[in-house]
């Protein structure tokens, strides 16, 4: 880290701890005025000339607007003006174009205000929020689409819109709702793969999956999924689980499923979670035979796993790990995007005591927060499906999953925002976990490391970072799309790509200049990395369970259903 990146110790907060944060306090803080605000108003003041400039420019179109002069017209991809009377009628043209004008200005006023990194992305932030909800296209009957509809439906478009949004206000997430979820059923059609829970603590479930393979790889794969929502984002739908794929590659398969804590369960910090992980190590142990696995993390899962590997390391048992992976993980936090940027110590600090009066962190919270980071897809979208238009939003198994929401203990929360916010896993002997000072270098097995190009919680360039952090060779994989789409990536993905570098170099920018692009899904490369560490292969296990532990429940098991 440079010296100037040490100065702005403000400025570290990980994306996924700092949402944590967000969540406990609320995300509509975010748009209050702020030293920020303030800082952006004096940088405009205090340089007329090209303020003014970017005002005339703004005076100057406004007026071609009102005389039909205008040639300014939305993208072609911006779905909200797709409708040709945007542009046909007169009065929609001039107020499309007099919002694009000035939507255009606001932005180049930040870079006008030539304000420091943390406040340049807080402003923009507030501006992109504030244009995106003063669209036009958000205004009944303005928008022409929900003006048709009304007309069609006689108004019973608009009195089913306007239920809906009093039936979405009165409860969190108090946001649009993004999936209709009554075509799905966990268990039914959502996280389907044989399996059964064999292994069961007061923290998880264990469950291991059915071999569809006459024989089977020797070293098992554990997943440690996030503890912020339920496991099968990896096992989402037939033809669209990772599980399922593997599983038919011939590995050997387990996952946690995490219980939904509620307020008994408080005091579940980082050491409950790495202890629980210890134990299902041990379960896997017992059932296969074999003393070493595959260890892979997901989310904030990644950094439970990436700690549990440390702890490993410091009491000497590194040697049970064959291979260690992170999936859309974040370890070093150094100005990790928006979220970080909109931190604070003393906003962190209230979150943290506020989870602490509940005993948790409520999941529907952070879906809020979650929703507001990409509010043009994920607000007012749905804002127009859903109120002006009076539609059922899409059925999606993504959303359907992201809906789902669990709680997270307090001490854990009160642990990952402080993690996030002081950037510890970055600096080696900082926080200590079952008594071992936490060294990721010292994690010296081959690493797999997925990030997604488009992700807006964990920044891919932060998630590569992890490469300069532990202490083996690294396979840095940049899957296409977000943070869960960049996941569920089935081969049937026609469209997917994939880049690739056999150097890992510090500037995560540098390595994206020397990547190849792989067409096709990384999930047959990372099932290649892992069968040549995987071991021999031997007679699949006729049943499940082994060493003493028998199945206690079909998968996906009972935590899944806790709500």
């Amino acid at each position: 880290m440079t010296a100037p990146q040490e100065r702005e110790s403000a400025d570290l907060a990980a994306p996924l701890d700092q949402l944590l944060v967000e969540a406990a306090t609320g995300p509509l803080r975010r748009f209050a005025p702020d030293a920020s605000t303030a800082k952006f108003i004096g940088k405009l003041a205090a340089n007329p000339v090209a303020t003014g400039r970017e005002l005339g420019r703004l005076a100057t179109e406004l007026g071609r607007v009102v005389t039909g002069d205008s040639e300014l017209k939305p993208s072609r991809r911006d779905r909200r003006f797709v409708d040709p009377a945007w542009m046909v009628n007169p009065f929609l043209r001039r107020l499309v174009q007099s919002y694009l004008a000035t939507a255009r200005t606001a932005e180049e006023l930040v870079s006008v205000a030539e304000l420091g990194w943390r406040d340049e992305r807080r402003m923009r932030f507030l501006i992109e929020n504030l244009v995106e909800a003063s669209a036009p296209s958000n205004v009944p009957l303005v928008n022409p689409a929900s003006a048709k509809e009304a007309i069609d439906t006689g108004g019973a478009s608009l009195l089913r819109g306007a239920s809906t949004f009093l039936r979405d206000l009165r409860s969190p997430p108090r946001i649009p709702e993004m999936v209709d979820t009554s075509g799905f059923t966990v268990g039914g059609n959502i996280a389907v793969t044989p399996g059964a829970v064999v292994f069961r603590s007061e923290v998880l479930e264990l469950i291991q999956y059915r071999p569809q393979t006459e024989q089977v790889r020797e070293i098992p794969l554990l997943f440690v999924p996030p503890t912020i929502n339920k496991f099968y984002a990896i096992d989402l739908a037939k033809g669209r689980s990772l599980v399922e794929y593997l599983v038919g590659m011939g590995q050997q398969v387990f996952v946690i499923s995490w219980r939904n804590p509620d307020t008994r369960h408080r005091d579940w910090g980082m050491n409950t979670y790495v202890a629980a992980v210890r134990e299902a190590m041990e379960a896997i142990r017992r059932v296969t035979g074999t003393e070493r696995l595959l260890l892979t993390g997901i989310c904030a899962g990644g950094i439970i796993a990436s700690i549990t590997a440390t702890v490993l390391a410091g009491k000497g048992e590194l040697d049970r790990l064959a291979g260690f992976s992170t999936f859309v993980t974040v370890l070093d936090t150094t100005k990790a995007g928006d979220p970080a940027a909109l931190g604070s110590r003393g906003i962190a600090a209230t979150a943290v005591a506020l989870s602490k009066r509940r005993g948790y962190l409520d999941g529907r919270s952070l879906a809020e927060v979650f929703a507001w980071l990409r509010p043009g897809d994920l607000i007012w979208n749905y804002w127009v499906n859903n109120y002006l238009l009076g539609k059922k939003p899409p059925a999606f198994d993504i959303l359907f999953w992201n809906a789902d929401t669990t709680r997270m203990s307090a001490r854990l929360h009160a642990d990952f925002v402080d993690i996030g916010v002081e950037n510890r896993l970055s600096h080696p002997g900082s926080i200590s976990v079952d008594g071992v000072p936490i060294d990721l270098s010292t994690v010296d097995v081959d690493a797999y490391v997925v990030a997604g190009i488009a992700d807006h919680i964990t920044p891919w360039q932060n998630c590569y970072l992890t490469t300069q952090m532990l202490g083996g060779d690294s396979r840095f994989v940049l899957s296409t799309s977000g943070h869960i789409a960049a996941l569920v990536n089935p081969p049937t993905n026609r469209k997917a790509t994939y880049q690739v570098n056999k150097k890992n170099p510090p500037d995560p920018q540098e390595w994206l200049r020397g990547a190849t692009t792989e067409h096709g899904t990384w999930w047959p490369d990372y099932a290649g990395w892992l069968g040549e560490r995987a071991g021999t292969e031997r007679p699949a296990p006729t049943e499940l369970g082994g060493g003493g532990l028998t199945p206690l429940a079909d998968a996906p098991g009972t935590y899944v259903f806790d709500t």
